[in-house]
């Protein structure tokens, strides 16, 4: 199948839940994971930036239960069972948008968010950033639409369209922004 339609996550799929200290504590099923408020489990969010600084941004396609067609930072998802965070983000970042990526690990932390009577994420989060390797090729079964932003286009968009955006890409660029400022600009414009 090609490579920008393939299916590449089911509501089947076994994630880890965790402690908030990250401990594994056991599995269950994606779908059970984000019913209701949610069980709290691994994930991980990425800052994939270009050489000339600018942030990728997804679209999330409209057949995702949780927050369809907002926009997202570059790439976000959860390791599987049996599965690292190295593991599981190189495996995303292959199956999501056709690339490989330098990464490092800038912090960790914990959130809840509900979606219209959907579900919810509820999720022990590690947040990577990192230089795109490769021209991106989303796959559409995942990714409506791909964009690249400055820092300062951002933050405008932010203040005029929150309402646009998922709620952990808001959380995590404050973050980055205001305490870990410097690894950012190691990467950002």
């Amino acid at each position: 199948m090609n490579d920008q339609h393939r299916i590449v996550s089911s509501e089947g799929e076994q994630l880890i839940l965790v402690d908030e200290m990250d401990n594994e504590i056991g599995y269950r099923s994606k779908a059970d994971c984000h019913d209701g408020g949610g069980i709290l489990h691994r994930a991980f969010s990425l800052f994939l930036f270009d050489d000339n600084g600018a942030l990728l941004l997804q679209q999330r396609s409209d057949v995702k239960r949780l927050w369809p067609g907002y926009w997202s930072n570059s790439c976000c998802s959860h390791p599987r069972r049996g599965e690292t965070l190295q593991v599981a983000t190189m495996r995303r970042l292959s199956d999501e948008l056709n690339i490989g990526a330098d990464i490092e690990h800038a912090y960790h932390f914990c959130y809840q968010a509900s979606f219209d009577g959907a579900g919810s994420e509820n999720e022990l989060c590690h947040v990577f950033l990192g230089k795109i390797e490769g021209d991106v090729r989303p796959n559409e079964s995942e990714i409506r639409a791909t964009r690249f932003i400055s820092m300062a286009d951002l933050d405008e968009e932010f203040s005029e369209s929150e309402q646009l955006f998922t709620p952990w890409f808001k959380q995590e660029w404050q973050t980055l922004k205001t305490d870990y400022a410097d690894l950012l600009s190691r990467y950002a414009m």
